[in-house]
């Protein structure tokens, strides 16, 4: 087995000792990068000793009853737990990048999602503005938004532009790429991901301000009409709660503080307020009415942190599977 002391590496026999059942249940409380994190070193296990896992159960106050090897045949688990955690839609990409970045899982581009915007940002400026968007498609989405907001307006409008209508990259290219950045990086990470298009675009400006988000989608408006509407046709923005499940606003307002939540309502509609009223306590409507009316000015810049702040609470528990963030028949994970 590869070094046992390594933490993903003692997650992986964990969740491959305590049956199907248990680690799907596990895996509906982590992060998409955990999912991925710990699928990628359980698809790269080869074999567990029972001292490994005595060792490893221990740490976790169990025992182990019996010898346990995990061999390359594991596929079909890692498919089986993950589907049974996150349903089939969602399981079946993410089974996707495990199995096929195999064992080079956690080098090149995804390093860049470890690293800081700024960091990033100075790392790409000077690239072309198609290898930009390249690598922004292949990180995640509120990393890609922030290393964005650090790019000059003109550039920033062209990658978004290449994104919106980024069809893919050839498997070579992608390779290349990575070698490069392991080459700048001293070999950390890269990792398959998701790629680019109107929706990654949305989701890109979702972790925007207000004004940039404007100017964006009001400079692809004069360059192409339909792509910019199709891109805000996509985007989820805090009135879009509205219309969520109730269930889904009393799963948000268990993760979020009620003071951020009175700045956030200031400037929202009559339909929001009421739903968020709706899904409380009458106790705890009722004070938040009284704290509603009893605010004074707030800064707009302010608002808008708290209801960005919010969405991404949301978004987070939507892509743990926690919550179903919908609007009519669109769903947004």
């Amino acid at each position: 087995m590869k070094n046992p002391d390594n933490d993903m590496t003692r997650c992986a026999v964990l969740m491959m000792s305590i049956g199907e059942d248990a680690a799907a249940e596990v895996f509906r409380y982590l992060s998409a990068r955990e999912v991925q994190q710990i699928g990628a070193a359980m698809a790269n296990l080869r074999q567990v000793t029972r001292a490994d896992v005595d060792g490893i159960l221990e740490e976790f106050r169990r025992e182990a009853d019996q010898f346990m090897a995990v061999t390359l045949g594991s596929d079909e688990y890692i498919r089986s737990v993950l589907t049974k955690a996150l349903g089939t839609d969602r399981a079946a990409g993410l089974i996707e990048d495990i199995l096929e970045a195999g064992e080079g899982a956690g080098s090149g581009i995804d390093a860049l999602n470890w690293l800081e915007p700024t960091n990033v940002a100075e790392l790409i400026m000077d690239e072309h503005p198609q290898i930009i968007a390249t690598i922004l498609v292949h990180l995640e989405r509120d990393r890609a938004s922030a290393v964005l907001n650090l790019l000059p307006e003109r550039l920033r409008h062209d990658v978004m532009m290449r994104i919106a209508t980024f069809g893919g990259v050839q498997p070579s290219a992608l390779h290349e790429l990575t070698d490069v950045l392991n080459s700048v990086l001293s070999g950390q990470g890269a990792k398959r991901s998701k790629m680019g298009g109107v929706r990654t675009a949305a989701e890109i400006l979702n972790f925007m301000s207000s004004a940039e988000e404007e100017a964006v989608v009001g400079n692809l408006r004069e360059i192409d009409p339909d792509l910019a509407q199709r891109i805000v046709d996509e985007m989820f923005v805090f009135d879009n709660l509205a219309d969520v499940e109730d269930v889904a606003i009393q799963v948000i307002l268990k993760e979020i503080d009620t003071a951020a939540l009175t700045i956030a309502l200031k400037g929202a509609t009559d339909e929001l307020r009421a739903k968020f009223f709706k899904n409380m306590s009458n106790r705890a409507a009722e004070i938040l009415r009284d704290d509603l009316e009893a605010q004074g000015p707030v800064r707009m810049s302010r608002v808008e942190t708290e209801q960005k702040a919010i969405l991404m609470v949301a978004r987070k528990l939507a892509e743990s599977g926690q919550i179903n963030l919908t609007t009519g028949n669109d769903e947004y994970v």
